[in-house]
């Protein structure tokens, strides 16, 4: 196992963990533009049982169009990451970080403090960069997780990918974000970095859901 340097231990931006913040696309953290979109993708046990398994194999960055690189579960006594409840209050890990499990080719399922490099480009724009599973969230009716950056990006910031099993049987999967231009261009053409974000969200719709249904 790879031993943890100093950088693997840090991410490029302060507020960790906001994209938890229920007051996100009112307050977002300074110079950062937020986004967030929900979609109902079905229903049932099984709907959730089948997207949560997709989530947690990288399924939403993969059916971007992104490559995954470099997983790097962390190492030694596992970062167990950071996570909220509704009202925005730090709550324990769901599950034992030491229960790793891996897809069919042999990477690392999403946990807690791992790293991963990603590369690709979503119409023209460049996504690649190297990110940290800030949280990862296991529950009977809460699936998912969130990624910060961490280097290499042309941007800086945080996005969430949630599952959620309500009581009415619906399911619905909920992505959030804020991001910083951090490159020059993006710097001098924020839209930019606002159309790539709305195309990465498009995507990751499509990689979930069977229904590709129209934003609540």
């Amino acid at each position: 196992m790879r031993r943890g340097t100093f950088k693997d231990e840090t991410v490029d931006y302060a507020a960790v963990g906001a994209t938890q913040a229920p007051d996100l696309m009112q307050y977002p953290p300074e110079r950062s533009f937020p986004a967030e979109e929900s979609w109902r993708i079905g229903s049932g046990d099984a709907r959730f049982a089948t997207a949560s398994e997709a989530l947690l194999s990288w399924a939403a960055l993969r059916g971007a169009g992104l490559r995954i690189k470099d997983v790097r579960p962390a190492s030694g006594p596992m970062y167990s990451g950071v996570s909220f409840d509704a009202e925005g209050n730090p709550v324990k890990p769901s599950r034992s970080e030491a229960e790793q499990r891996f897809d069919s080719d042999g990477t690392p399922y999403v946990a807690a403090g791992t790293t991963i490099v990603v590369e690709g480009r979503v119409k023209g724009y460049n996504a690649d960069g190297e990110l940290r599973v800030i949280f990862a969230v296991e529950e009977p009716r809460r699936v998912g997780f969130a990624l910060g950056t961490v280097d290499g990006s042309k941007v800086s910031g945080e996005e969430s990918f949630m599952l959620d099993w309500l009581e009415n049987d619906e399911v619905w999967f909920t992505v959030r974000a804020f991001d910083r231009p951090a490159s020059f261009l993006y710097r001098m053409l924020p839209a930019m970095a606002r159309r790539r974000r709305r195309e990465l969200f498009t995507r990751y719709l499509r990689a979930i859901s069977p229904l590709y249904s129209t934003p609540a």
